[in-house]
């Protein structure tokens, strides 16, 4: 199995002190608490302020997919449980969203109500607390929240794949208790991402959920750099210089009072 990620999505996430910075009123420093940051690694979340001990998501990219301009875009969904961000890839933008449904389905809630008009979203993966049979055969109860989510991820085109019904996602600490599949990912069906979903339930121990994993093809792109110059005693050169002349002769210096003024007329 590839052990090399470059992508990371961390649910329920438990904050730590991550460093103290100088008090007045505390000569130990005020600490600091948030999610363990890498030097390797460029962290998304969205921090509750009333809850500084726990993040339910949590997005790591790795440093050296920079070039590809990640970033978070709570301008399309502003809420703690949701973690959306973008990048740019082979000059096209692209989305992926990882969720926690936390029992409340505030979540889910927020996404049927709220409308977007983006595209090319990738994946919608995350913890959805949703049992349901159309996820889980040996499970012959139905929620009418699994409806929501189908919905949801319908909307943007992306469907379940099956291999979420070969093991389950969650393991239980209590033998009276049944192991549940409520992490799912949802992913282009016509995409060759589809069928690289894996669920790997050998590598659960000592979490209680397995890991998922999925490869996106992300190509690396390089711009293409040239000194702009003008060739000396050019035609180009002499244009130029007459524009440039031409467009500070006309200014009416007289009235120029002030930085403001000056600004207005460039």
């Amino acid at each position: 199995m590839q052990k090399n990620f470059d992508i990371l999505f961390i649910l329920e996430s438990l904050c730590s002190i991550i460093w103290t910075i100088p008090s007045s009123s505390n000569e130990e420093g005020d600490r600091v608490v948030n999610t363990p940051n890498y030097p390797n690694w460029i962290i998304f979340s969205k921090l509750d302020t009333n809850d500084h001990n726990h993040l339910r998501v949590v997005t790591y990219i790795n440093i050296h997919l920079v070039t590809v301009q990640f970033s978070l875009r709570r301008d399309i969904f502003d809420h703690k449980d949701i973690c959306c961000f973008s990048f740019f890839n082979n000059s096209s933008i692209f989305f992926i969203i990882n969720i926690y449904s936390y029992n409340s389905h505030l979540a889910l809630k927020y996404l049927k109500d709220i409308e977007t008009n983006i595209w090319s979203v990738l994946i919608i993966t995350g913890n959805f607390n949703i049992r349901d049979n159309n996820w889980n055969l040996v499970y012959f109860f139905y929620s009418s929240y699994s409806d929501h989510l189908v919905e949801i991820a319908e909307s943007f085109d992306l469907s379940l794949f099956s291999a979420v019904q070969q093991a389950p996602t969650k393991y239980s600490d209590n033998a009276n208790n049944s192991n549940l599949i409520i992490d799912l990912m949802f992913l282009q069906p016509t995409s060759a991402e589809f069928n690289n979903y894996k669920i790997h339930p050998e590598l659960w121990f000592p979490l209680d959920h397995t890991l998922l994993t999925v490869n996106i093809l992300i190509k690396k792109e390089f711009i293409l750099k040239r000194k702009c110059t003008i060739i000396r005693n050019s035609e180009e050169k002499f244009k130029f210089m007459e524009g440039f002349t031409r467009r500070f002769g006309n200014i009416d210096i007289m009235f120029i009072a002030d930085k403001a003024t000056l600004e207005s007329i460039l």
